[in-house]
């Protein structure tokens, strides 16, 4: 079943990915730019959410299009935020055991850490920022509250 799955995923974002280079994203809409780099949209959030199911291309694509967008101005959040990007580093660290992913997720968390100011919500402010810095000494990839146990 879960090939399955696994197939019908990798169909569908291959299909729907956009290269540039070493680099893939997703555009919010069908045959739109993929302008946005954030949890929320684009890459990061299909890494976080789905990497296991992707193909090591579209992993490491994925991956590498968060890492180079960098922490983002936004702030610290989950959502449209640095901590939400950075569990996309840390998710591809725990599929890969690539040690250079574990260190650009404590550099994410570094940088979430540092555009702490409130508010002090989960998906947008401190909390979001907070719980990524633990996740990232626990090394734990699960998003909060959409990886549940």
């Amino acid at each position: 079943m879960r090939e399955a799955i696994a197939a019908i995923v990798a169909d569908a974002e291959s299909e729907h990915a956009v290269w540039d280079g070493a680099c893939v994203n997703w555009p919010p809409e069908v045959g739109g730019e993929p302008t946005r780099i954030q949890w929320c949209h684009g890459a990061p959030g299909i890494v976080s959410a789905i990497g296991d199911l992707l193909p090591e291309d579209l992993l490491l694509g994925g991956a590498e299009t968060t890492w180079r967008a960098g922490p983002l101005e936004k702030g610290p959040g989950l959502c449209q935020g640095t901590a939400g990007n950075g569990y996309a580093l840390l998710r591809i660290y725990v599929l890969t055991g690539d040690e250079v992913w574990l260190e650009r997720a404590h550099s994410f968390a570094e940088a979430a850490l540092g555009q702490l100011q409130g508010p002090y919500s989960l998906l947008t402010g401190d909390v979001g920022a907070t719980l990524f810095a633990h996740s990232c000494l626990a090394v734990d990839p699960s998003f909060p509250i959409m990886d549940a146990i």
